[in-house]
């Protein structure tokens, strides 16, 4: 196929809008970090209060991914990331509004639920409308909009702290110095609103993915959604026809029983090892509560800010570099060479913390092994899971498929959430930190042996590698 007959332009449009959800994905989950000290401080919660608004959203997200699936296979993918949006817009505004503890949950609960079926369904859309040769750029776009809403969220807690101290006092209308004087967390967790809304809007202007029209046998409009790809009518036949072949070979409903065929339970079981273990690895538990480590090993001082932000931007640049690069070097390699990297990274950071010495040299090499982790970790799984996952399972599961991942990877991310104060303590830091480079090795060992190199391949032809049951 010549990629001069392509739309690449009206791809990556498409591609862009869906990734918004990613953004708000982001924003959502870093936002917490600013407004804890306050929220706590106004509900006068315990700290198992405290816990519960910070893991509220968490809940939110696992009962998101449990249904996403299932609902978007049930209403298209387009209309799944209009109901997302809707659930971000009120979890925003509510935030903001809301008066008393129970009312804040709850909110919060609302605006995980969203972020659950935005990280199922935005990555699955974008999969779903992507050219072969570009489908692992395209998809990576979702996780840099959640690299770029981790950012987001940094910035503006900043910049909202800063005008709160600053001019905030000089506001006259009651509702407006609630928020942005007397109760900054409300702004910070309320800014949400304007993008979440701007997504609302934007998903409009997209179509339905092609493939789920011819799942659902609505052939014309998947035509000429392709033809609009494509730009060529016999490609975008050709493209429908092969589709549409792959989806007639299969015509059992999605149940319990078309999920325990080995063709489609083997990629399931393999999707859920990567998503815990990657959760495992430390991702999640650096970003959450780098600041908190920074500040206990005497690193950060009163620059805690300054060095979450530093991470926020290696964790975009990165994304950034992966992105332009995934689709050359295959998901594999990236794999290989980034977890290799955070293995070395680890052992560094787990070495440095055993033992105990607080030098300046030390305390470099403390804040290059942590950049060094997100540097390879953002390069690697991080860019690549979304990507595998949208991509490696059959059309006639994908949906769900990838809600069951989903979910198995934020069951991961609550449980790293909870038991990494716990491992700080009873295990240290060193001994938390080699931990997570020892679970490094089985995920390196479950991509080399048991998944295919999908760069460069339709999503059929991934299919037909399960089918057939060939060599990885």
């Amino acid at each position: 196929m010549k990629k001069s007959s392509i739309n690449l332009r009206y791809v990556i449009f498409l591609s862009a809008v869906a990734a918004l959800g990613g953004f708000l994905f982001g924003y959502d989950a870093a936002v917490i970090s600013g407004t804890i000290a306050q929220v706590s401080t106004v509900f006068d919660l315990n700290s198992l209060q405290q816990g519960w608004y910070v893991g509220s959203a968490l809940t939110g997200s696992i009962l998101g991914v449990s249904f996403a699936g299932i609902l978007s296979d049930k209403i298209g993918r387009k209309k799944a990331m209009i109901f997302s949006a809707v659930l971000f817009s009120v979890s925003a505004i509510g935030c903001a509004v809301c008066s008393t503890y129970d009312e804040l949950i709850a909110y919060r609960i609302i605006g995980g639920i969203g972020i659950g079926v935005a990280s199922i369904v935005s990555p699955l859309y974008i999969s779903e409308i992507a050219i072969t040769s570009y489908r692992g750029r395209l998809v990576s776009l979702y996780q840099l909009a959640i690299t770029v809403g981790f950012l987001g969220a940094f910035i503006i807690n900043y910049l909202l702290l800063h005008y709160s101290n600053d001019g905030a006092s000089e506001i006259t209308n009651p509702f407006l110095r609630n928020i942005f004087f007397t109760h900054s967390w409300k702004a910070m967790l309320g800014a949400e609103a304007i993008p979440a809304i701007v997504f609302f809007f934007v998903i409009f202007s997209i179509p339905e993915s092609p493939r789920w029209l011819i799942l659902k046998e609505q052939y014309q409009p998947a035509h000429n959604i392709l033809h609009k790809i494509y730009q060529n009518t016999s490609q975008a036949a050709a493209e429908l026809n092969q589709i549409r072949l792959s989806t007639l070979l299969n015509p059992e409903k999605v149940d319990l029983k078309l999920l325990a065929n080995p063709r489609n339970s083997k990629p399931i079981i393999i999707g859920v090892s990567i998503a815990i273990l990657g959760q495992f690895m430390g991702v999640n538990a650096v970003l959450y509560y780098g600041p908190t480590i920074f500040q206990s090993s005497g690193l950060s001082g009163n620059d805690s800010l300054f060095y979450q932000v530093l991470v926020g931007l290696v964790n975009v640049v990165t994304t950034i570099i992966a992105l332009i690069i995934i689709d050359k070097v295959g998901r594999k390699k990236l794999v290989y060479f980034g977890v290799t990297g955070m293995i070395v990274a680890l052992l560094l950071i787990g070495t440095l913390f055993v033992s105990n010495i607080h030098t300046p040299t030390s305390e470099l090499l403390l804040l290059i092994g942590f950049l060094s982790y997100v540097f390879f970790c953002a390069i690697s799984i991080c860019a690549v899971i979304w990507v595998l996952l949208s991509e490696m399972y059959p059309t006639k599961i994908r949906g769900v498929a990838m809600s069951i991942a989903g979910f198995s990877l934020w069951v991961g991310t609550f449980l790293i959430g909870q038991l990494t104060p716990w491992m700080l303590e009873n295990l240290s830091p060193g001994g938390t930190f080699y931990l997570f480079g020892v679970m490094c090795i089985p995920y390196l060992l479950i991509v080399w042996k048991l998944i295919p190199e999908t760069a460069g391949k339709s999503l059929e032809e991934i299919e037909h590698i399960w089918d057939n049951n060939k060599k990885i």
